[in-house]
């Protein structure tokens, strides 16, 4: 069993909504790293994605489960325990998603600000 996710493990990263690169929706990249060191429940998933709600992070799943990055297994019992995990297909995005992030936070200024540049016009 993996250790407990850190509530704060999100707080230093820069924001994932102005990477230009996206896989699936803005939680996906953040639902694997929780899944990175093994498999999670919803409740685990919950404590460092605190901001997403119930429903987006059920959404986000299941769009992760029908393109294979994720599997869900629920174990019988009241209530059943449902555990969530990476698929090889899901593990393989780590490599281009640090890539992405090192492009983010190389240039994730320059992108804002040309962002900034347009809208003012």
């Amino acid at each position: 069993m993996p250790d407990p996710l850190a509530p704060d493990m999100f707080a230093g990263c820069a924001d994932h909504s102005t990477l230009p690169v996206r896989v699936g929706d803005k939680w996906t990249a953040k639902i694997l790293a929780c899944l990175r060191d093994g498999p999670r429940r919803f409740s685990e998933l919950q404590v460092p994605l605190a901001p997403i709600t119930p429903k987006v992070l059920t959404e986000s799943l299941r769009a992760m489960e029908r393109d294979g990055l994720v599997t869900r297994t629920a174990q019988p019992g009241i209530p059943p325990r449902v555990e969530y995990a990476l698929t090889p297909l899901g593990s393989s995005l780590f490599a281009p998603l640090a890539a992405s992030c090192a492009w983010n936070a190389a240039h994730g200024e320059e992108l804002r600000k040309a962002r900034e540049a347009y809208a003012a016009r």
